[in-house]
């Protein structure tokens, strides 16, 4: 029971839909991490995800201070994801994306203003949040 209350304790929360993702934000004053992303095709987003967004240090992180949104775009029939979030995803690209870059990660204020955006990177999770973070001040 302990292990799998830790593992509850540590995982990372990505918001099922953006809607939610912008309820959480208001109601705790937090930034949102909107992440537009090619999970089954684009490396550089598979190594943002590998590298950053699933690193204890970010998890740890995120967990208290941002909200997360994965807006995906997979190109395999097995990955396909439910129409209404397909149609969400695609409207958000449509404001906040609309170059088509991969990844592309926008940091939003509550009110859903961009603060900042920025791709992959290699650096450390460190040095990654701090970039996000220079967004939020």
């Amino acid at each position: 029971m302990f292990l799998l209350g830790s593992m509850v304790v540590s995982a990372q929360e990505w918001q099922p839909t953006y809607t939610d993702a912008v309820e959480v934000s208001s109601e705790g004053n937090k930034p949102i991490i909107l992440v537009f992303s090619g999970s089954d095709w684009c490396a550089p987003c598979i190594k943002l995800d590998r590298g950053i967004w699933q690193s204890k240090e970010f998890i740890d992180y995120s967990n208290e201070n941002y909200v997360l949104y994965r807006a995906d775009f997979p190109r395999k029939k097995s990955n396909r994801l439910p129409d209404a979030i397909a149609q969400q995803n695609a409207k958000l690209a449509e404001r906040y994306n609309p170059k088509g870059y991969f990844p592309w990660v926008v940091v939003l204020d509550p009110k859903q203003e961009v603060l900042g955006t920025t791709g992959y990177r290699n650096i450390t999770p460190s040095a990654y949040i701090s970039l996000l973070n220079a967004f939020v001040k």
